[in-house]
């Protein structure tokens, strides 16, 4: 009788050196899963919970089963204090593993605190593929902010093929039109900064076109790692609106932080 040898290892080699755990890398480079992206400061993440709520959600989406908070909780309190960085950048990605999932979270620098800088866009024809995930995979969105910043622009500006706004490649986009602050509603992804700033500040979600970008006064980029102000999107100027670039800055400062691990 013979019997089936055991399948080899892995064997993984990165421009020629031999990956030391080919197992855990094997899982990265799978791409199936998704993320979430905070700002941690002391200890602190605004819109905690929003986060957590995200995680869960996706995971039952793509895998079937929940992500209990309290899990994330303790593997981000654990990156974050294991990093000594208590103002960093984290992030925390599920990778599909066989019929299951594992976590894994990430810790570095933090991003600078203010206002980002000005951004110029130049629309695009290109939705993400399940757009209200925020998903591993981001192909597209690489390949067009790419080719935005080799056209002199600083991002991409994602647009349905009859012209719709949807998002930035990489953050939400708000519209200034002198009273309230307007969201697209194409397919996007329900950022968290978006999450924090819309019921502080007087917002309406509707489909915003490009034809109608030159009667907006003023237009921001918005997600976990700043508030910028948008110069412009191709051939549509705007202004820097300090005061209200303010406004938005000193809502989302008012938002309330929550702690990684509460106390008890």
């Amino acid at each position: 009788m013979t019997t089936t040898p055991p399948p080899a290892p892995l064997h993984v080699e990165i421009d020629g050196v031999p990956a030391a755990e080919p197992g855990p890398l094997a899982l990265l480079l799978g791409g199936y899963g998704h993320f979430t992206a905070m700002q941690v400061r002391d200890g602190r993440v605004k819109g905690l919970g929003l986060h957590l709520d995200r995680l869960d959600g996706a995971t039952r989406e793509l895998f079937g089963r929940p992500l209990p908070g309290e899990r994330v909780r303790r593997l981000l309190a654990r990156a974050v204090e294991g990093s000594g960085r208590r103002d960093s950048s984290a992030r925390v990605y599920v990778y599909g593993d066989g019929p299951g999932f594992r976590v894994v979270v990430t810790v570095r620098e933090a991003a600078p605190d203010g206002p980002g800088a000005p951004q110029r866009l130049t629309a695009v024809d290109h939705l993400r593929p399940a757009a209200h995930l925020k998903h591993l995979g981001g192909f597209g969105q690489r390949y067009h902010g790419d080719a935005a910043r080799r056209a002199g622009f600083d991002e991409a500006l994602l647009t349905t093929p009859a012209g719709e706004v949807a998002e930035g490649a990489v953050a939400n986009v708000a519209f200034w039109d002198g009273t309230r602050l307007v969201w697209p509603t194409a397919p996007h992804l329900t950022g968290i900064t978006m999450s924090l700033l819309a019921p502080r500040l007087p917002s309406l979600h509707r489909p915003v076109t490009l034809a109608e970008l030159p009667s907006f006064r003023a237009a921001f980029t918005v997600n976990s790692r700043t508030i910028a102000p948008v110069t412009a999107i191709d051939g549509v100027t705007y202004p820097v609106d300090g005061e209200l670039l303010d406004r938005l800055l000193v809502a989302l400062a008012e938002a309330p932080a929550e702690e990684i691990l509460p106390a008890g």
